[in-house]
């Protein structure tokens, strides 16, 4: 075998929207940290020889998934570095884990975890193989057997992800919503005014522009007076302002006043 071997293979097409890549690697060279850098896909890393050591928090495994991340992941390796690593799209993360992407925002987590049993068997038939043919033909059964139905949330999310993957990113998130309101205007709509909108869906981009950011409830905010963002309950709309409360009004409101967005999140939805 050479010193080091790279071999990219691509999917068969019905699994390319689930899994657009996967790599195979032997590696020789000295040893150090690898620094996973963030990127737009969950990566699944899979070891054939030896174990994936990590260094934050340190632990080895045999094989891990992550991504979706804001800061690098850091794995120790020896001189050899053998194994298979995936790239999952958001909608394979679904397909393929049953959970949405953003559940594993931010995470390294063992395969097992979300594969099962499935795991065992992946990592057998792979360890196994003697070729990297055999090894994606091996991939690509079990990820076939593994996929579940997956569908996006909506329609109208469909159609944004398509708009979106085919620019590459670079629509603007306010052409979306207008492309949006255009093809349903009943549904939805970008008009501010409460008066125009009516009993349609607005669609809010004001925020999505440069430099706009959105403020943590309960945080003060850099005016004079330090003004707090408190949440509100919609009687109090009508009376509030954005001097309403601060740093010495809101130690007193929260004993009397249960948190209006306490049970918020019974009522989120996953658009992940």
């Amino acid at each position: 075998m050479p010193d080091s071997q790279l071999v990219v293979g691509t999917p068969p097409p019905h699994l390319r929207p689930l899994v657009p890549r996967w790599t195979g690697y032997h590696v020789r060279g000295p040893a150090g940290v690898h620094h996973g850098v963030p990127s737009r896909s969950m990566t699944v890393a899979i070891a054939l020889d030896g174990t994936i050591d990590l260094l934050r928090p340190r632990r080895s495994r045999q094989a891990v998934t992550g991504g979706l991340r804001s800061s690098p992941v850091l794995i120790e390796h020896g001189e050899v570095q053998h194994g298979v690593q995936l790239e999952l799209t958001p909608l394979g993360t679904r397909a393929l884990f049953g959970v949405p992407a953003g559940a594993l925002a931010e995470t390294v987590v063992d395969l097992d975890d979300v594969l099962g049993p499935a795991a065992g068997e992946l990592l057998e038939r792979l360890t196994s193989a003697t070729t990297w043919a055999d090894r994606f033909a091996q991939l690509a059964g079990v990820l076939e057997r593994l996929a579940r139905p997956a569908e996006l949330p909506s329609a109208e999310l469909g159609l944004a992800w398509r708009r979106l993957t085919a620019s590459h990113g670079a629509v603007a998130v306010r052409e979306l919503a207008e492309h949006a309101a255009h093809d349903e205007p009943e549904r939805f709509t970008t008009e501010q005014r409460k008066d125009k909108r009516g009993d349609r869906i607005f669609l809010d981009t004001n925020r999505n522009a440069y430099g706009q950011t959105m403020i943590a409830p309960y945080s003060p905010r850099a005016r004079a007076g330090a003004p707090v963002a408190t949440p509100l309950d919609p009687k109090e709309l009508s009376r509030a302002s954005p001097q309403g409360h601060d740093l010495t009004s809101i130690p007193r409101r929260l004993p009397r006043k249960p948190d209006p967005w306490a049970d918020l999140h019974h009522d989120a939805t996953d658009f992940g």
